[in-house]
């Protein structure tokens, strides 16, 4: 069995010009990595740099992050002063952040908004169920939306409210529609190509539109992710609606 990784997949840019770069990051590329370690972060950097000639390094702010196994829309800043601006825009809840899950199961309600306290346990890259005024607890809220139904499974999309670590995850894991391929929280149905490791499996979970306003013009940038090739022709079907 070897560790070695699959070769990361072409570049995909949804959006280019000075000031920002916004590309379709696949699973399960790490979004930022060490020097030498496969990311989306050196990927840009290279896709650049060979772009514009730069003889020198390439700067790149990186305001929000994908986990490893999740796919989809992620905005990189081209120079500090955007980097700044597109940082506060997301402290400050100030994005529209929309991801489409394949689901076990399926939601009872079309529409619905989930609140959960949660809480991070950072030396295991976990979250676990907390209670109100438990130290370290935080609330998360979650907008949903059942896009389809199949035979045992859903297609749902989902618009956090708060931004809490692996939140769409346990959320919809505690409800029984955990996100196929997400044996991190429970199911046992695979999903996305065969992976003999772990970290490289990659789970039904997309940020499918990113909705920010442009650093300096102020115009609002709607940017959308086309699901992978991998996903259900049904839920592509839905993509192409």
């Amino acid at each position: 069995m070897s560790d070695t990784p699959a070769p990361a997949a072409p570049l995909a840019v949804l959006y280019e010009d000075p000031h920002l770069i916004i590309a379709n990051k696949p699973a399960p590329l790490l979004t930022q990595a060490p020097p030498g370690v496969p990311s989306l972060e050196a990927q840009v950097k290279a896709y650049i740099k060979e772009k514009y000639a730069k003889p020198a390094g390439v700067y790149l702010g990186i305001p929000h992050r994908l986990d490893r196994p999740v796919s989809g829309v992620v905005c990189f800043a081209r120079n500090t002063k955007a980097a700044q601006r597109v940082h506060a825009q997301f402290s400050e809840r100030h994005v529209s952040k929309t991801y489409w899950a394949l689901v076990e199961g399926s939601p009872e309600a079309d529409t619905g908004v989930w609140d959960d306290w949660v809480r991070k346990i950072a030396e295991e890259s976990r979250t676990v169920r907390a209670t109100e005024g438990e130290p370290g607890a935080k609330l998360a809220t979650l907008e949903y939306r059942v896009l389809a139904r199949f035979a045992d499974c859903a297609l749902v999309e989902l618009s956090p409210l708060t931004g809490r670590m692996h939140q769409l995850r346990v959320q919809l894991a505690w409800r029984g529609h955990a996100v196929l391929g997400d044996a991190q929280y429970g199911t046992t149905r695979a999903f996305g190509p065969p992976a003999e490791v772990s970290r490289e499996r990659a789970i039904a979970l997309h940020a499918r539109r990113l909705v920010l306003a442009h650093p300096f013009t102020k115009a609002q940038i709607a940017v959308e992710a086309p699901l992978p090739e991998y996903w259900p022709a049904e839920t592509r079907a839905a993509d192409s609606r």
